[in-house]
């Protein structure tokens, strides 16, 4: 399936950017390919992410990588990733609502 990236899951891939490369923008920019990637397999199989506890909506699924939660909207021949956050923190509340879909 083709992925898209909604404005919000862009902003978040750049502030992700941002924050690491403060310490090292190589690892920077191998932890935002890393997410990217994580995505395209998930776009692969959609419905192999588990449901978001926080929604509950069966179209509304979430894959890790390593301590960041890559939410997804299932479409019919796309996903949507509707953000990118750090996986200790929840769901934002307004996350599930943008689903803009663009190319990062």
């Amino acid at each position: 399936m083709r992925v898209a990236w909604s404005a919000r899951a862009v902003r978040d891939l750049d502030a992700i950017f941002d924050y690491i490369a403060l310490d090292d923008p190589v690892a920077a920019l191998s932890w935002v390919k890393r997410l990217q990637a994580r995505a395209r397999l998930a776009g692969g199989a959609p419905l192999a992410g588990r449901i978001v506890p926080e929604v509950q909506h069966t179209d509304v699924r979430e894959v890790f990588s390593r301590s960041y939660r890559i939410v997804y909207r299932v479409l019919d021949a796309e996903i949507h990733v509707l953000t990118v956050f750090e996986g200790h923190r929840l769901l934002p509340r307004d996350a599930v609502s943008d689903d803009e879909g663009r190319d990062p």
